[in-house]
């Protein structure tokens, strides 16, 4: 370290006497000139000296002042080139000024002559010395890697990634061309780049040039133009990369520093990823004491990140699987260390008493209850789980919400509890059956519904990921099948605003925006790990599993549909039942799996439901139906 800081200095020295040289060269040239091409008066030589020293001192110090010596040069920006004139142009001004003062002045072209002479020449020599540094640092090795790449996107963010290719050194790629849609800029040059339109002879450019990947750098960039953009540069069979900003990268602002990343089937969703978090909403969570049940799930796991940022005075995660209430546990330690009061508990929401003791010792300001069985073909096998995890495990959770004065209870919902078909939906639709009937409650409770999450735990994104990894096939149970899909990040926005909004008993809804074949999906999925779907990868139908829907209705038909102050957020409102009608229905479902405790299956749990959720319709019944809905001719199916 002490060598490297003796070299950094030693380079300035050389500067500041390269530049000396510089001025006393020009300085000297300057006044030669004047006695030989000049038929005035001669300059006296005691008044040139005079004025020669003053100006050297002033645009020197001008130069100290504005940093021009702290400058690496061979890295700097404009704005260092820009400094170094301005520094001149000061240091020569008041030079002039002094000598005015002094009484030595002798006209102003020789301050004129040598201050602009004196900073092109400092300009011209650190742009020199940057060119050959990047020729011969910047040069990859003959011997190793070297990838042309085209970019899309002569804009600022494709020249800020031309920028750090070319000023990498340990980057392989060497960009060649760039692309662009904007006729305006084609034929010109950005980064020492040409610009080519994009049409289909830029195709056979890309094959002709050798490029190897094309790199998307489009600020703003859209789902439908991604896929769009995705969908023309696979014709080259080049891979296709984005250059941005990860969403879980950035902060508060949308600020960080853009990458280079493959695409992901995110990209390709058939609308724009929202952002339905705002700061008025998350700055509710700061300094209160917030409890995530399920808190290592992966909704769960991104509502303790989010919550995380917010400032809480305690984050509190319970969950029963102690490996992933690890992992997130680990993950925010290293990133907040002793700034995040972070505690993890293990435990089921099933056992009343072990909430009993987490609420009375912590006394929660926020519950958000994110614990739950999820599948919908185990669910099937084994409703009493279902029952006793989702139904019971939220009843008890509410319970010890309102005993221990929590300020508002949040459950996580899911689509699936519209005219639910399974004994999975129909346990989260009885779950806002609960939530609905405590209007009355000192806690304020509200339950948020959204669709399918991609890369969620279970999903189908890690599914068909693991079968393209095996060389297929990736199965999915019917063409036809539609879902609604949004992100994690989405996800857990939309629960921490429905948080901060809730008063009594709402049921909270997501626009979010038009359904998606799985098959599309599945499709996609292919293509994106660099093979053709049916050609490299097959894709087979194995039929519809037990309670499994064609399409999911995100809104109810019955139901009233009010805004909120987030045009992406409604609220769902039916009539609530009492909670002397949803504490009937608990004991039916009770007794129906105390009967079942000796019998595999979920026959009984089924038949209680049914008579318990009125909204419970037969799975062939939705289906039957299915190609007249609404959902499914939005996507043309």
């Amino acid at each position: 370290m002490e060598l490297l800081f003796r070299r950094g200095k030693a380079r300035h020295f050389i500067l500041v006497f390269f530049d000396m040289l510089c001025f006393i060269g020009i300085d000297v040239i300057y006044y030669v000139s004047t006695m030989v091409l000049d038929n005035t008066p001669g300059y006296p030589p005691d008044v040139f000296l005079y004025n020669s020293i003053l100006m050297f001192g002033s645009m020197f110090i001008a130069r100290l002042i504005f940093k021009v010596y702290a400058n690496v040069w061979r890295y700097t920006s404009t704005s260092a080139y820009y400094h170094l004139l301005v520094a001149d142009t000061c240091g020569g001004l008041f030079a002039l000024l002094l000598s005015r003062v002094l009484y030595i002045y002798w006209g102003l072209w020789h301050f004129m002559t040598v201050a602009s002479l004196t900073a092109l020449l400092a300009v011209m020599s650190r742009l020199t010395y940057r060119m050959i540094y990047k020729r011969y640092h910047n040069t990859i090795d003959d011997d190793g890697p070297c990838v042309n790449v085209a970019i899309v996107g002569a804009g600022q963010l494709g020249v800020l990634l031309a920028s750090d290719l070319t000023n990498n050194p340990r980057s392989i790629y060497r960009p060649v061309f760039y692309i662009d849609k904007d006729k305006t800029k084609v034929g010109s040059r950005v980064y020492g780049l040409p610009i080519y339109y994009e049409n289909t002879s830029v195709l056979e450019r890309i094959k002709r040039e050798g490029i190897s990947e094309i790199f998307i750098a489009i600020a703003r960039l859209d789902s439908e133009e991604a896929t769009r953009l995705y969908d023309f540069y696979s014709l080259t069979g080049c891979k296709i990369k984005i250059y941005d900003i990860p969403v879980r990268d950035a902060d508060s602002n949308g600020n960080a520093k853009p990458t280079i990343r493959d695409f992901e089937i995110e990209d390709l969703l058939f609308r724009e990823p929202l952002n339905v978090a705002d700061k008025q909403g998350l700055a509710y969570y700061e300094g209160k004491t917030v409890l995530v049940t399920g808190g290592g799930g992966s909704i769960g796991s991104e509502l303790c990140r989010q919550i995380a940022k917010c400032h809480p005075k305690q984050l509190v995660i319970l969950d029963i699987y102690e490996n992933n209430a690890y992992d997130i546990q680990q993950e925010l330690k290293g990133i907040y260390g002793d700034k995040l009061d972070l505690s993890v508990e293990i435990g089921s929401v099933r056992d009343r008493d072990r909430l009993e003791c987490i609420f009375a010792n912590y006394r929660p300001n926020i519950v958000f209850h994110a614990a739950a069985h999820k599948h919908v073909p185990l669910m099937e096998q084994s409703g009493c789980e279902a029952v006793k995890n989702n139904v019971f495990g939220t009843a008890n959770t509410a319970d010890m919400a309102e005993k221990y004065s929590a300020e508002r209870f949040i459950l996580i919902s899911t689509d699936k509890a519209v005219n639910p078909t399974n004994i999975m939906g129909a346990s989260k639709r009885l779950c806002e059956m609960i939530v609905q009937s405590r209007a009355d409650s000192n806690t304020s409770f509200a339950a948020v519904r959204f669709g399918n999450v991609l890369g969620s735990n279970g999903s189908v994104i890690p599914l068909f990921k693991r079968q393209i990894a095996m060389g297929g096939p990736v199965t999915i149970t019917d063409k036809r099948i539609i879902r609604y899909f949004m992100t994690i990040p989405e996800a857990s926005q939309l629960v921490m605003q429905a948080g901060a909004m809730a008063k009594k008993g709402e049921l909270f809804v997501l626009d979010m925006g038009k359904p998606v074949r799985i098959y599309d999906l599945a499709k996609n999925m292919i293509r994106l790990s660099g093979f053709e779907p049916d050609v490299d990868i097959k894709i087979e139908e194995i039929g519809l599993r037990p309670g499994e829907k064609l399409y999911e209705e995100l809104l109810m038909q019955t139901e009233s549909l009010d805004k909120t102050e987030n045009n992406m957020i409604f609220i769902e409102r039916d009539q609530p039942l009492t909670r002397a009608e949803v504490e009937e229905k608990l004991e039916r479902l009770a007794s129906a799996v105390a009967e079942s405790n000796s019998e595999l299956g979920s026959a009984r749990v089924k038949a209680a439901i049914k008579a318990t959720v009125p909204t419970f319709r037969e799975m062939s019944e939705i289906n039957k139906q299915a190609e007249s809905s609404r959902e499914m001719q939005e996507v043309g199916v």
